[in-house]
């Protein structure tokens, strides 16, 4: 007599759980020659770069931390990753998260994958954790490379930071990888954009390209002289706000409402994605994205989210215009100055001296003094002045700002060629430029108190 065991019900036969098609569609994605091919690149590329260029002559100066390539390895990771806000993560996550679901479309496998899976809801899941984990190993590849190639190339040394003051080896390890976590938000709403074209679009190209049209559109946006509150309440504001992490004290308020809004824009992005591949109809082989009602529904949200955002910056921030006045420049550049003298007095064996007995000051106007000196532009003019201890004259230097949108400026100094003219200065690393004769500064958008 044999014993007969009564089988598992088919449903139960059959489900697969979301950790197994994960594993599955993790490596549908490895296997792709592009991912491959990306990985690899966001693994050496960077390293191959930092070091190539911090031993070149010419440095990218027109690039944040560009200037200071040749005097400490955490330049090349702050330079990459303005690289990488621009253009190398929007084209990750328009390869990855963009392409995730159209694939299935173009070979037309859905079919297979449903009766495989057998829930929507778990297939959703799985492609969306796969092309997140794809998604942050190219990150961490392009964080680690660079500061990898940084370090072996120049060295641990110290750098300096937004207001010309010198951060510590250790404080500028940790500020560089807090600046790589930041940009993690704005990326993740990139790649939930991605997935949302890669939905309502289908098989279109459209799809693939949304998230990097998304982000140029973005860009060229924080390139106008919009208003703070549109600024901040932007997607990508935290692609270029996590500079105000080098500054003393940090601008830790832009950077939060940066990261805030691009989770908001991560989640219901994501959602609307979720529902309306829920929705789809998967018997129809020559579905070609769900069409124009689809597109509607997941364009209107987006816009309602961008204007509720924009009056909720408005109202908590009180910020209006530019953000870029007259006392904020004055401010940023004197406190800039002091410090980098005091750089400058260190590296020219002089009299020590500090930023309290300097007393520096600024004055600044634009254009003329017929005109406001409010907003970005290439045609402010500023005179600092400070006293030394023991001196009863003023020094004077004039400084030529070259003022973006977003608040960064870049001082020229024009004379007297003593103080701010180009000449090398002989460090223990070898010889530099005068750290008073060119650096970047940075404005803080919002109100702050003038104490």
């Amino acid at each position: 007599m044999t014993a007969t065991l009564a089988p598992a019900p088919a449903a139960d036969a059959r489900r697969v759980p979301v950790v197994r098609g994960y594993r599955f569609e993790l490596v549908k994605l490895v296997s792709q020659w592009r991912i491959r091919l990306l990985l690899v690149a966001c693994w050496i590329a960077p390293a191959l770069f930092v070091a190539a260029v911090s031993r070149q002559s010419t440095l990218p100066t027109d690039t944040l931390f560009g200037r200071w390539m040749h005097a400490t390895g955490w330049a090349g990771p702050l330079v990459t990753l303005g690289f990488a806000g621009s253009w190398a993560l929007p084209l990750v996550t328009s390869v990855v998260a963009g392409d995730v679901f159209a694939s299935e479309d173009r070979l037309g496998t859905w079919r297979h994958l449903l009766v495989a899976v057998r829930s929507p809801r778990r297939i959703f899941a799985a492609k969306a954790l796969a092309g997140l984990t794809v998604i942050l190993l190219l990150m961490a590849g392009l964080a680690v490379s660079s500061t990898v190639g940084g370090l072996v190339a120049v060295g641990d040394q110290p750098l300096v930071g937004l207001d010309g003051h010198l951060l510590t080896p250790a404080d500028a390890a940790g500020k560089v990888l807090l600046a790589w976590v930041c940009v993690l938000a704005p990326t993740l709403a990139l790649a939930a954009i991605g997935l949302l074209g890669s939905v309502v679009l289908g098989r279109s190209p459209m799809g693939l390209l949304l998230p990097a049209l998304v982000a140029l559109a973005l860009q060229l946006a924080q390139m106008l002289p919009l208003p703070v509150a549109v600024r901040l309440a932007l997607p990508g504001y935290a692609f270029i706000a996590w500079n105000g992490l080098f500054t003393g004290p940090a601008q830790l308020g832009p950077l939060f409402i940066g990261i805030v809004v691009a989770l908001v824009w991560a989640v219901t992005a994501t959602a609307l994605a979720y529902v309306l591949f829920l929705r789809r109809d998967f018997t129809d082989p020559a579905h070609d994205g769900a069409g124009r009602r689809a597109v509607a529904v997941a364009s209107l949200p987006l816009a309602a989210v961008l204007a509720a955002s924009v009056a909720l910056v408005a109202a908590v921030t009180g910020a209006t215009g530019s953000g870029i006045e007259q006392d904020k420049v004055q401010r940023s550049l004197a406190t800039a100055f002091a410090h980098l003298y005091r750089l400058q007095t260190e590296q020219l064996n002089r009299p020590a001296v500090t930023e309290a007995q300097l007393k520096a000051t600024a004055a600044c106007t634009k254009g003329s003094v017929r005109v406001a000196a409010r907003g970005p532009g290439n045609d402010w003019r500023c005179v600092v002045s400070w006293h030394l201890p023991g001196v009863e004259a003023t020094g004077t230097a004039v400084y030529q700002l070259d003022v973006t949108a977003d608040g960064r400026f870049v001082a020229d100094g024009d004379g007297p060629k003593e103080v701010n003219g180009y000449f090398l200065v002989r460090t223990p690393d070898g010889d530099a430029p005068n750290p008073l004769w060119q650096f970047d500064g940075d404005v803080g958008l919002l109100p702050t108190s003038k104490g």
